[in-house]
């Protein structure tokens, strides 16, 4: 499980078996859970919630995602890197 960032506490990470969906991060506080709040990644550079599943508060969860998507280029090379090249393909 690649732990990308952290911030306001909370750990930003994708699972490593997750090579069939696209591009996403979750998001949770304490130890990473399947049923954690979800981000799409978009083609633009952008992300798009998914669900908030961990109930991140709205404030922290817009620079969350503020960082995520200045983050966009770090996130793919993650993602390639553990899923491999063929796995680029985003929500939208």
């Amino acid at each position: 499980m690649p732990n990308i960032f952290e911030q306001y506490g909370y750990k930003v990470y994708f699972w490593s078996n997750e090579n069939k969906e696209p591009i996403h991060v979750h998001i949770s506080k304490g130890t990473p859970h399947g049923n954690s709040t979800k981000v799409w990644l978009t083609r633009n550079g952008g992300c798009i919630l998914a669900n908030n599943n961990s109930e991140v508060p709205k404030d922290e969860l817009k620079e969350i995602m503020k960082t995520i998507s200045l983050n966009f280029l770090y996130i793919v090379a993650k993602w390639q890197e553990v899923h491999g090249q063929d796995s680029t393909r985003f929500f939208c």
